[in-house]
């Protein structure tokens, strides 16, 4: 694994093809209170490239350009939050976007657990780590060990595609994940709008 660390922007002659994983890590789980700090990508060629956004420096120019580049599609795990945190710190809106964890509720409708370490596990066979997923990503400086869990969390995403897609259109329920992906922008436009978990418009009360 070859991890390459950029400050504030990807460089501009950087091609990462049209599929591109990505995530993203931030001070915490609450979008205008919790700014984002840190983009990852990968070509799904085992590097991974970690943008680290320092506070008050949301230009990004060349990372918004692939973000919103409608010939190149991002694949995450819970696309809904990482959209809505590019949306709300860095001002655009991530599309075409493909999410593992909506896939999976779709077809592995034979278990309850659909996070990213069980998808890794089951179309990879790699154990992941989640140990630094509470640590401080808005240090001046990422630790080995936040890169390296950085880059974890997408160098896994083309292969759990490639394997939710064979069961996706196997049990015939392409099309509505794909409805559900084109959905995910304004899913996270209505959660930064305040239209979350207890004021969900889609919930029953």
């Amino acid at each position: 694994m070859t991890v390459y660390h950029y400050r504030h922007d990807l460089p501009a002659d950087l091609d990462l093809g049209t599929l591109v994983a990505i995530d993203t890590e931030t001070m915490g789980l609450v979008h205008r209170r919790d700014r984002l700090c840190a983009v990852q990508l990968s070509a799904g060629d085992g590097d991974a490239h970690i943008v680290q956004l320092m506070k008050g420096e949301y230009a990004a120019p060349n990372l918004k350009k692939l973000l919103t580049d409608p010939k190149i599609t991002k694949i995450f795990h819970f696309a809904r939050f990482d959209i809505a945190a590019v949306q709300m710190w860095l001002g655009v809106t991530t599309a075409p976007v493909y999410c593992t964890k909506i896939a999976s509720k779709l077809v592995r409708t034979f278990t309850d657990r659909h996070g990213l370490r069980e998808l890794v596990k089951e179309f990879s066979g790699s154990e992941l780590s989640k140990q630094q997923q509470t640590s401080d990503w808005g240090a001046d400086d990422f630790t080995d060990a936040q890169k390296s869990y950085a880059a974890n969390d997408v160098l896994y995403l083309h292969a759990i595609k490639a394997g939710l897609d064979d069961m996706l259109e196997r049990e015939g329920r392409t099309a509505i994940a794909q409805a559900c992906f084109d959905f995910l922008p304004t899913r996270g436009a209505l959660d930064l709008a305040g239209w979350c978990d207890e004021k969900d418009i889609f919930n029953h009360s």
